[in-house]
Formats: structure tokens, sequence, C-alpha cells
């Protein structure tokens, strides 16, 4: 390789569309290890739901941050830039050579870019706003985040009341939009990276979306979401297949609509996925069907391996 420098490959894209398949072939190719940045995979009550790789997969290629968390423990994404970042300096001493591989932008993005550092907010704030959740509904805050802060309210998972609660709390404490204490400055990192990109047709997408969660269900998704109902408050569980499935089993929906509004939502979130990746200049783009062959010959031509 003729950087000095050691080499983070990142797999990014929406959910569904096949990077965790890729993400092995390249880690074989360059004999590197795996990252997990799927901020659901880590937590070891969630696997159906959240798509975990399976056993054959995680047998083929090291694996870090599968599952290595309950949903009972507080886990940040400040938590993970700091743990990837230290486990990525032990990898780098085996090999040159890391495989990053996940959807959620923001975990990646802490590792590669560092993570934006907020004002602290005041207790009572959280508090309040909290309060406000359940007094007056999710709904009331989402309409407050659009008109604060509309850049954010875009790219944010609105179904979300921890990340609108977030984004408020910084709102109210500074007066400012969360959106601007964003991507003030990136952190310089003692490693490369290259972003490579799975796309494909919104149709095709969705009909892999589709799929995938007839699959879940199949699977045991049901009951897998039932064992964790007493739970789900919990910030792991405000998770697109839980929530669904928690309001059947409250007696909201019938079990038919669940499904449905896992499909749907799930297809939101992946149009939320692209726009967040798409605003990264730096990725290259391969239709989901490119070869993984032709990716990694890429991937040598690009930094002279």
């Amino acid at each position: 390789m003729s950087s000095e420098k050691p080499f983070l490959i990142c797999i990014v894209g929406a959910t569904a569309i096949g990077k965790t398949a890729l993400a092995i072939k390249i880690a074989k190719a360059f004999n590197a290890e795996i990252i997990s940045a799927d901020s659901r995979q880590f937590f070891k009550e969630m696997s159906i739901g959240t798509a975990v790789p399976n056993e054959e997969e995680l047998s083929a290629v090291p694996h870090h941050f599968i599952q290595n968390r309950s949903i009972f423990e507080n886990y940040s994404v400040g938590d993970f830039e700091r743990d990837a970042l230290s486990l990525l300096k032990d990898l780098f001493e085996k090999n040159k050579v890391a495989v990053m591989v996940g959807g959620s932008g923001l975990y990646v993005d802490a590792v590669v870019k560092g993570l934006d550092y907020f004002p602290e907010v005041p207790s009572e704030i959280r508090e309040q706003l909290n309060f406000e959740l359940n007094e007056k509904g999710l709904e009331t805050l989402q309409d407050e985040l659009k008109n604060a802060d509309p850049t954010y309210f875009e790219k944010v998972d609105i179904q979300n009341p921890h990340r609108i609660i977030r984004a408020l709390e910084i709102y109210r404490a500074t007066g400012k939009p969360y959106s601007s204490f964003l991507n003030i400055e990136n952190t310089k990192r003692n490693f490369k990276t290259l972003y490579i990109g799975l796309t494909a047709e919104r149709e095709t997408i969705y009909a892999r979306i589709n799929q995938r969660v007839d699959q879940m269900i199949e699977a045991g998704l049901i009951d897998e979401a039932k064992s964790l109902f007493g739970y789900k408050e919990k910030n792991a569980l405000q998770t697109v297949g839980y929530r669904e499935l928690f309001e059947y089993f409250d007696g909201k929906i019938s079990k038919e609509d669940a499904v449905s509004e896992i499909k749907k939502n799930t297809r939101r979130f992946a149009k939320r996925q692209n726009t967040w990746f798409k605003k990264n200049e730096d990725i290259h783009w391969f239709n989901y069907q490119t070869g993984a062959s032709a990716i990694i010959d890429f991937i040598k031509e690009k930094n002279a391996f």
C-alpha cells in the first residue's frame, strides 16, 4: 500500500441493500476484520428485528460490535466513537486495513470525522421536554422542531422521541438550531478512509425491504418483540420493527396493520439513510448488483495496494 497511514473501508447504504455480504467479501480480500456501525445491532436482546448477520456470516470474518451490549445499558454514539477508535488502533497494528459497515450514518461519521460537540443543557429543560412528551404527545414536539430547525427535521427519525428531545433541548438551551452545531470542525484521524456506497432504484429497495420484513416475521420477530414488550420504553427499543408490534400488543392496531406499518416505516428509514449518505461527496456509489470483485479491484486501484 502506498500510503503510510492505515486504511478504513466504509460500506454504507440503505437498509436491506446488501452491505453485510459485500463487507464480508471485501474483508476476506484484504484479510481484514469488520466493525459494525449499525446502532441497533449492538444489543444482544434484539437480533431478528435488527437483521444481525447470521452464524455463517459471523464466522466467515471476525466481527465487532455485534450484540455486545444490553438494552439495559446506556450506550451512546460518543461511547461507540471511543470504543471503535480504540479497537481500530489494535486492528491496525495487525493489519493496515479494516472494514466498517452500517447504515447508521451518525455512527459512521463519528468514527471517521469525529463527533460534533454540544453545549451542556440544564437538566430541567430535558425534564420539561419529557413532561411535554407525556402530556401533549410526540406530534407537538415534532411541530416545534420543524419550525425551530427544518434542516435537522428533514433528516432525523421524527418517530424517535429521544432524538427529537435531544434536538429541542439544545435549541431551548441556546436559542440556536441543533443543526448549527453539526459539522463545525472535523477531527483529524490517523487513518485514511474510502467510502463505498451501495444503491438501487427506489422500487428495488422497497421490494427488498418488504421481502426482508416478511422474512423477519417468519423467523419469529413477533415472539422476539413480545419478549421485550415489558421494556418498550427503553431507548434501544424505539426502533422500527419493535415500536409497531408494541402497538399491536397494546391493542391499538391489528397484527396485519403492524406488519404493514413496519414496511412503511422501514421504507421511510431507508429514504432518510439515502438522504444522509447522498450529502457525503466522498462516497463512491455502486449499483447493488455490482460484483464484489469489481469493487475490490476499484479499492486496490484507488489505493495502490
